[in-house]
């Protein structure tokens, strides 16, 4: 399980860097777990992952797109299966509106999230083991899924080795026979060491009391033969397995080699002392950085929404100036003032003839009128006036 607090830049040491490696082991047994062979790579005709798969390293192939994809789709289908609906990415959706999702369910289910959301665009790398393996745990949770303790085969007694010759006993033999457990049967039938150490004593001793003329056998052989048959199986010899001194021994050997990890871990640490204090100052550096960069980060996105209102403010006017430019440019109201003009002057003209033909008019009739008034006053009958006459 991937500890949330791990993630700590000032506290993570020269191996962290291989710790990915370990979490993508521990996340691929998770998922066989929740038998992603059937409910993924069967369903979108996927190949099984390899036990590095989405752990980033140099020295191994990398495909961005794909490591991506696969992602979104395990991603989408570990929160489905702890129990929370998630509509399942395309391939061609938006990168940072998934990753952002993906995020946003983590967080529901109380993971910690200290890094930029552009960390999982590259398909790989730690911070995508970190996300899936949270997400298969809790997958697993949903489940109701528990760790049993490892159930070790037993192992076949062997049959412990029978003394050919019990007459000679080497260390060597001695050795090999003391990792090996005497069966049931055999137990029954064999001799002690210390009883035939005492009968051997006892044989030596009956000997030393015995004269020193020589002695000669009247056994006869077949009988002989068939005695060496039937004490052959009580000559075995057992030697016991003293497991106290293994494990004394053993607990020894394990004490030096845990004094010489001890001293090669000290001599690495001051040898590479240097090394991570300029990491951890390089580290606060950085952190500095991205907060200095945070808070750039928040005026420069105000500063932009302003420019962009400035801007579109600008836009406005620059058309409203183009229209009144062309209205101005335009010569179509002049054309028409010319127009109105000179049929004006050529309505004055009508006028004036007008007003002349009607000045003459009535010049004409007041200069009758004033003759037939002259005429009548040197007339002496003054006749009635014609109706009509004008």
């Amino acid at each position: 399980m991937v500890d949330d607090n791990r993630r700590g830049d000032d506290e993570r040491g020269p191996g962290e860097a291989y710790q990915m490696f370990v979490v993508m082991e521990d996340l691929l047994d998770k998922l066989k777990l929740l038998d992603y062979e059937e409910e993924v790579l069967a369903k979108h005709n996927m190949k099984a992952l390899s036990r590095h798969y989405f752990a980033s390293s140099a020295y191994m192939p990398s495909n961005p797109g794909e490591q991506f994809f696969m992602f979104t789709i395990i991603a989408s289908w570990l929160i489905n299966a702890a129990g929370r609906p998630f509509e399942q990415p395309q391939e061609y959706d938006d990168p940072n509106a998934t990753v952002s999702n993906i995020l946003s369910q983590l967080r529901a289910f109380g993971g910690l999230v200290d890094f930029p959301p552009s960390k999982l665009k590259a398909g790989s790398g730690e911070h995508v083991c970190y996300v899936l393996d949270r997400l298969a745990e809790e997958a697993l949770k949903e489940r109701v899924f528990s760790w049993r303790r490892p159930n070790y085969p037993t192992e076949e007694m062997e049959e412990e080795s029978v003394m050919e010759d019990d007459a000679e006993l080497t260390l060597s033999k001695v050795e090999d026979e003391m990792t090996e457990e005497p069966d049931d049967y055999e137990e029954e039938n064999v001799m002690d060491l210390e009883a035939l150490k005492s009968r051997t004593n006892q044989s030596e001793t009956r000997l030393s009391s015995k004269p020193d003329n020589i002695l000669e056998s009247n056994m006869d052989a077949a009988e002989w033969n068939l005695e060496v048959e039937r004490v052959l199986p009580q000559l075995k010899v057992t030697i016991r397995t003293d497991h106290k001194g293994y494990l004394d021994k053993l607990q020894e050997e394990i004490g030096k080699t845990l004094e010489k990890v001890g001293s090669r871990e000290k001599y690495i640490n001051n040898q590479l002392e240097h090394l991570i204090q300029d990491y951890r100052s390089a580290q606060s550096k950085l952190s500095e950085a991205r907060e200095c960069y945070q808070q750039g980060s928040g005026g420069v996105t105000e500063r932009t929404r302003v420019l962009a209102e400035i801007t579109e403010e600008l836009e406005k006017v620059k058309q409203e100036m183009e229209e009144k430019g062309s209205s101005m440019s335009d010569g179509a109201p002049v054309v028409k003032i010319k127009q109105s003009l000179t049929k004006l002057k050529q309505e004055i003209v009508q006028m004036d003839i007008r007003i002349g033909v009607v000045e003459h008019t009535l010049l004409q009739a007041k200069l009758k009128e004033k003759s037939n008034m002259t005429r009548d006053m040197h007339a002496t009958n003054i006749p009635e006036p014609a109706i009509g006459a004008y």
